[in-house]
């Protein structure tokens, strides 16, 4: 009874949640007016909202008229002051409760956020409303268990005593996770012990431990972003020997030191030799095409991040899960959290992500990527438009004003408008509004990167190979200096791998798919040499993503750099590098194109 009670109850829960769904995007435009209008009254007195004499006004005309656009580095002051211990009302009334960093990279520092206590509850919130609307799609989800992959990073503390540490790591500290009350249809097989070590590989191999030993009643497997899904795929690869050991003698790998974990298995680890067989038959052999769902059968889906710079990971998920569905659930940032996919089972090129309008003041600044390099100095600034005001199929820069002190601030995430829910705009992530590569007058975007490396990788089909991994960086010490793309290749097939001709062929692949200003620089001006591709080890990525992680990167938020320039990583990625290839010849290119 205490179950089908508590079914009912998670049912009634998801008709209010979707009622709420309904709510807020229906009524979008005041429920904007309402969120700046408690931003502005809340903060009124700091020293930011002073500075700029808003004089206590909350209407939108106002606010606009006197706070400036900013990015991180014009706030950097501001930040710094609080990170230094200054507790007074510098951008929130409310105290700062923590730092949340943003995802960074190995190289260079990765940024502060400002947040409040409040904002836990209100991504608690978000989060509350995404199994509501899985479950439209996906029924049955409170008949089994679900297969995450979830990791902490240890905290760090700023000058002045605060914590900074990622926002999944403080979401998962949090007592709104720690103390979930029971939902069914929310049932993880990892302990929260496992979850909160910080030892990633302590908290890798529980983790994988318990998914085994409940193989069978796992209906979805996932982990925050695409990439850290493969590694525990690559763990279990390299691990799987000891894990069958664990699981036969019904013991914990005595690499397993941590007490809280420890305690936590006793109960679970029971001897179950047939399990321990069949996992040693599954991952014995080469080929561990499928393996997802050979190992958990019942999986429905994944559930992942797989837009933006994470689309890149789609075949190779495509090929170790069988071609299961591939969801991707919500948009947020250390910032803010914004929203979420309310058709969670479509093909990832169509996710478009419905703004929740309750989450904070959003604004967009109009992106047009033709015309962006045209406009001078001297220029006035595009006016930015309304959540509601949008059209659809324009890009543009998410700008956001914050419960926690953040007033019109770029966040940089560059946006398409797919549609409406209602009154809401829905939105594709198109890419981080950042150029990776130039080496003259050239501008490659990430986005043009990916696309370059995907109409590159189609050459290997025919050698059934793909690109597992890639970054890039401009060789200036060339002359001409060129781009360098390092691959890491998946070959199913060694003995009818790629050939060297196949391989320069995929670089003069990929400058045809640059735009024309780098088109021009190789066949007319002369300033960029023949693009080049290095191939490294299989594995060389993993070693990357440790060595960041060894450096104070979060497991939770990593992504691999798509442009990397830090010394350290090149002699990594350089040190395993096993073939080099050129592009042969210059890519196609007119006059008639030269702007």
């Amino acid at each position: 009874m205490a179950v089908d009670s508590s079914i009912s109850s998670s049912s009634e829960k998801h008709a209010t949640a979707l009622q709420f769904i309904e709510d807020m995007t229906k009524n979008a435009d005041s429920v904007q007016q309402k969120v700046l209008a408690e931003i502005l009254t809340q903060n009124a007195e700091t020293e930011y909202l002073r500075r700029y004499q808003l004089g206590g006004s909350t209407d939108r005309d106002t606010f606009k008229s006197k706070i400036p656009v900013i990015t991180y580095e014009d706030l950097q002051p501001e930040i710094q002051r609080i990170a230094n211990g200054d507790r007074s009302a510098i951008l929130s009334a409310h105290p700062i409760s923590e730092f949340l960093t943003s995802s960074g990279t190995s190289a260079g520092e990765r940024k502060l956020m400002p947040t409040i206590q409040a904002e836990l509850d209100r991504r608690q919130l978000l989060y509350s409303l995404l199994t509501p609307v899985m479950n439209l799609y996906v029924p049955g989800l409170d008949k089994g268990k679900a297969l995450y992959f979830y990791f902490v990073k240890s905290e760090t503390k700023t000058p002045g005593g605060l914590l900074a540490r990622p926002v999944l790591t403080s979401y998962y500290k949090s007592d709104h996770f720690k103390t979930r009350p029971y939902d069914p249809y929310n049932v993880y097989t990892s302990p929260n012990e496992a979850i909160l070590c910080p030892d990633s590989f302590q908290s890798m191999y529980t983790q994988m431990l318990c998914g085994l030993y409940q193989r069978e009643e796992v209906l979805r497997v996932g982990a925050v972003f695409a990439s850290g899904l493969l590694r525990a795929i690559r763990f279990l690869q390299l691990n799987w020997r000891e894990l069958v050991h664990d699981i036969a003698t019904g013991t914990l790998n005595s690499k397993i030191t941590d007490p809280s974990i420890r305690e936590c298995m006793v109960s679970r680890l029971k001897p179950n030799p047939k399990l321990a067989e069949f996992i040693t038959s599954e991952c014995s052999g080469e080929k561990w095409e499928g393996i997802i769902n050979r190992i958990w059968p019942k999986t429905k889906y994944l559930d992942v991040i797989v837009t933006g710079a994470m689309a890149q990971y789609i075949p190779t998920l495509d090929y170790y899960s069988g071609g299961l569905p591939l969801a991707c659930t919500m948009y947020a940032s250390s910032e803010c959290y914004f929203g979420l996919n309310l058709k969670p089972m479509c093909k990832p090129s169509e996710v478009a992500y419905t703004i929740m309008p309750n989450m904070g003041y959003f604004e967009f600044l109009p992106h047009d990527p033709t015309s962006a390099s045209l406009l001078s100095r001297d220029s006035p600034p595009p006016r930015l438009v309304d959540l509601v005001d949008v059209e659809v199929g324009k890009e543009y820069e998410l700008v956001i004003t914050t419960y926690a002190g953040l007033y019109r601030y770029r966040v940089g995430d560059i946006l398409r408008v797919t549609g409406f829910h209602n009154s809401a705009p829905q939105f594709h992530f198109v890419r981080r509004k950042n150029v990776l590569l130039s080496i003259d007058s050239d501008k490659t975007d990430e986005a043009e990167l990916q696309s370059a490396v995907e109409n590159a990788s189609k050459l290997l089909r025919e050698f059934n190979s793909s690109v597992v991994e890639y970054t890039s960086y401009a060789d200036t010490k060339t002359i001409p200096g060129h781009y360098v793309i390092y691959w890491e290749l998946l070959v199913k097939d060694p003995g009818n791998g790629p050939t060297d001709e196949v391989l320069n062929k995929c670089c003069l692949a990929m400058e045809e798919s640059l735009n024309s200003v780098y088109r021009q620089g190789r066949v007319a001006d002369n300033s960029i040499g023949p693009l080049e591709i290095r191939v490294v080890k299989s594995g060389t990525f993993e070693a990357l993503m440790d060595y960041a992680i060894s450096r104070g990167a979060s497991i939770n938020q990593y992504k691999v750099p798509r442009c990397v320039n830090f010394t350290p990583i090149m002699e990594l990625l350089d040190s395993r590098v096993v073939s080099v290839h050129f592009s042969p010849a210059c890519p196609h290119w007119t006059p008639e194109r030269r702007r």
